[in-house]
Parts: C-alpha cells; structure tokens; sequence
C-alpha cells in the first residue's frame, strides 16, 4: 500500500450538509445564550451554509466559549465582548401594500377569523410561526407569502381547495413540504405563492385540523 507523500491539512478538507447543519445548531444554541445578537446570528449561518471547507466553517465558532467543531484550529488575538442577548420578540407591521409577521426567538400565531393581506412577508429567526388560514377572510384570489427564515420553522394550514405554488422559494440547508390530505369540501380557494428564501428551516404545508371525533391530524 502506497503511503501519502504528506497529510493533509484538517482545515482544508471538505466539509458536508451535516457538518453545517450541526454548526448552525452550535450558533442558534450561542445566540439563545445571549452571545450572538441577531445581526450577528444571521451573518454567521450565511457563511456556515456557505462553507466548503472546515477552516471556513470554524471561523464562525472561534470566539464563542465552548462551541467547537472537529478539527477546530487554535483561537489567538481574540477579544473577549460582553454579550448582546437577542430580545425575543413577535409582532406585525404593516406598510404600504403588505404585512410582515415578525418572530425572533419567539413565536407568532394567527389563526380563526383573522384578515389577510394581499401580499404577506414572514420574517421567522430562530422562532416559529404559525398560519392558519382555514377560518380566515380572504378577498383575493392571489395571496402572495414572502418567506426570510434563518433557522426557524413555518407552519401553514390551507383551507380546502387551495393552490400552493412553491417553486420559487430558496432553501438551503431546510424542507418545505406540502403534507396536506387528498380531498375538497368542492369550494374553489385562492391560491398561495410563495417566495423567499428558508435557511436551516423548515416550511410545512397542512390541510384544515380535524375535529376531534374525527382525530386530529
């Protein structure tokens, strides 16, 4: 068996999708400890999805205490800075043609008889948010959903006959399933579009909850 002329540099090998997936999770755990704010939190999982090797993917973990990847090299001349913790934080602002629903270390829910914009934005960072359309007013045929999710979940719940078209939505490191149940109470529905990016999130498409005598879903 031949022997390699020289071993390889550790920081110069590739990472893969679990590496980063597990450095992301390293951050939101630093960024719930009050290390990382939010600025901070988002710049650094860009550039750990963004990682091909493991020198570039431990740059983001160098001076945060007691987070470390394999292979990890040393830390020197880093400055030690107080803290920032993140505020959790869920609420709506509304501006000149649409409506943004914001959920930062927190989480947002809308659902019963709420109404809904023309064009919504989802603004989820390590949060979750919660939709539920089945009971709402919606005057449009289009209901457009810009999705900014960093590390977060979203939850949809569609009234019976809707469209859902989401094809044009980004997503790195994440899912976006469409688990809604075959069927139709025979009412057409508006149609949903959706765009956007999800980064190490998720997106979940669901039919209307059952009642309870028929079970839940």
């Amino acid at each position: 068996m031949r022997v390699p002329d020289h071993v390889p540099d550790p920081r110069s090998l590739r990472v893969s999708d679990a590496e980063r997936e597990h450095v992301v999770e390293l951050l939101q755990r630093a960024t719930g400890a009050g290390l990382l704010d939010l600025d901070e939190f988002t710049r650094r999982v860009d550039a750990a999805l963004a990682a091909r090797t493991r020198g570039e993917l431990n740059v983001v973990l160098l001076d945060l205490p007691g987070m470390a990847h394999p292979e990890q090299p040393a830390a020197t001349g880093t400055r030690h800075r107080s803290p920032v913790r993140p505020q959790s934080t869920s609420d709506a602002v509304i501006t000149s043609g649409s409506t943004e629903l914001r959920s930062v270390l927190g989480s947002l829910t809308r659902r019963g008889e709420w109404d809904v914009p023309a064009r919504l934005v989802v603004r989820t960072k390590v949060g979750s948010t919660e939709l539920d359309f089945t009971k709402a007013r919606i005057p449009h045929d289009v209901v457009e959903i810009e999705l900014d999710v960093v590390a977060g979940s979203v939850e949809m719940r569609m009234p019976y006959g809707a469209r859902v078209e989401h094809h044009e939505v980004q997503s790195v490191l994440s899912s976006i399933e469409d688990k809604r149940r075959a069927g139709s109470d025979g009412t057409p529905g508006p149609t949903f579009r959706l765009t956007g990016s999800v980064r190490a999130g998720s997106v979940e498409i669901r039919s209307p909850k059952r009642r309870w005598w028929h079970g839940d879903e």
